[in-house]
């Protein structure tokens, strides 16, 4: 069986995957349980950890749209999430914006990068195991951006 058929992810991107779920979620819980004075740098880390990650993942997509032809229309699409991503993560972790704005950006830019992910499968340029990989760990991150975010509504 050709690797881009197997139902489950190999074990390794599993294990590598969720230890790639750390900086997440102990930033999250971390900003309810730290004194007042190390959350700024708490919320800090955890977006520009956020925004390494969205960089990380459009390089991605930059490599799933390499495996089509350049002509690919779907190929296309790709690209130009590859780029989207990275740069909603820059955006969110630019000095001007304040925190109330970069996280929500940070957890929108997940949630459309986990759609653009289902798409690539639904169009054979990624394994048919990427979604059970990539959807429990979009959830984590999520509801980590999400505890996150509702900590800088609630100062």
């Amino acid at each position: 069986m050709h690797p881009f058929e197997a139902e489950k992810p190999p074990q390794l991107a599993i294990l590598l995957g969720y230890v790639g779920l750390l900086p997440f979620v102990s930033g999250a819980l971390g900003i309810w349980v730290i004194p007042v004075g190390w959350r700024p740098f708490v919320l800090a880390a955890l977006l520009d950890y956020a925004a390494v990650t969205l960089a990380f993942m459009g390089a991605v997509h930059w490599g799933l749209a390499m495996r089509a032809q350049v002509t690919d229309e779907r190929a296309q699409v790709q690209l130009g999430l590859s780029v989207i991503a990275p740069l909603l993560g820059w955006l969110a972790i630019a000095d001007a914006l304040p925190m109330g704005l970069a996280l929500p950006i940070l957890l929108l830019a997940f949630v459309v990068l986990h759609f653009a992910d289902l798409m690539a499968v639904k169009l054979n340029l990624a394994p048919r195991w990427y979604p059970s990989l990539r959807t429990p760990l979009t959830i984590i991150v999520t509801l980590s951006l999400l505890l996150a975010w509702t900590s800088v509504l609630f100062e």
